[in-house]
């Protein structure tokens, strides 16, 4: 068995395999809508709200990078690019088949940080943000996982309508 059809690497056992497969499941169905789409239709917005299908893949695959270093590095520090705004839309110079390869290399790299964590209680400090409390707060690598599947499965719900609402098409009918 495999964490996800983009990195065929050997399933984990236990929780850590347990909680990629639930991310490489929500993976998945993200990548079912975008399935198909031209580059223009990816940067194509279809609904009251801003995001684009590529939008979503980059913000997805910027998600995972900064969590990753927040959970691998423990520093507390801020990562680069955490609060760029441009993550959230497909720049004109990018392609879908760009974004996808940094995903796939984000989901690598994601599931090598989980493989190599020593204890999925390691506490880090998260970074401050405009809407942090005031004091540090911490998660265990266990909720960050946990909040990178709610993470993609959130916006892989919001690809599902904006693909609708592009040309009809919806994951449970892709599937």
């Amino acid at each position: 068995m495999t964490t996800s059809s983009q990195n065929p690497t050997p399933f984990l056992r236990g929780e850590r395999g347990e909680l990629l497969h639930a991310l490489s499941e929500q993976r998945e169905l993200l990548l079912i809508t975008v399935r198909g789409i031209t580059d223009a239709q990816a940067a194509q917005r279809t609904t009251a709200s801003d995001l684009t299908l590529g939008g979503i893949v980059k913000h997805i695959t910027r998600g995972e990078q900064v969590w990753m270093q927040i959970m691998v590095k423990g520093d507390g520090e801020l990562p680069k690019g955490m609060l760029d705004m441009g993550q959230y839309g497909m720049a004109d110079d990018e392609t879908l088949t760009g974004l996808l390869k940094q995903y796939a290399a984000a989901a690598r790299t994601t599931e090598q940080a989980v493989a190599d964590l020593r204890d999925m209680d390691r506490r880090v400090p998260l970074p401050s943000t405009p809407w942090s409390p005031p004091e540090t707060v911490y998660w265990s690598a266990r909720r960050i996982l946990l909040h990178l599947i709610r993470e993609t499965a959130q916006h892989a719900g919001h690809a599902d309508i904006i693909r609708e609402s592009l040309d009809g098409a919806s994951t449970t009918a892709q599937r």
